[in-house]
């Protein structure tokens, strides 16, 4: 059983203002889940890989490269054409920030 002045000193770390009725309250919350980490502890585990993830994922990359080609120049220039502030072939927007 985890005692009252450690769920103290753990609330101070963690910045949390308990009342008493909380400290208590804590630790009886506390010491089940302490106890469950103490079991996993003592789990075998020699032979097994260390894994961030359940599924194995990975991480498809590309290059990035401007393709100037990949909108058809008729309909570049008709949005172009469209657009109330433009600079060279750029439509200008208002400012994010």
């Amino acid at each position: 059983m985890i005692s009252k002045e450690e769920v103290k000193h753990i609330a101070k770390l963690a910045r949390l203002g308990l009342t008493e009725e909380e400290v208590e309250k804590f630790q009886k919350d506390l010491s089940p889940v302490l106890d469950y980490i103490e079991k996993l502890k003592k789990a075998e585990i020699s032979g097994v890989e260390p894994m961030s993830h359940s599924v194995r994922v990975e991480n498809v990359k590309r290059e990035d490269e401007v393709c100037v080609d990949s909108v058809p120049t008729d309909k570049a220039e008709k949005l172009l054409e469209l657009s109330p502030d433009k600079k060279e072939r750029h439509l200008k927007v208002k400012s994010v920030f």
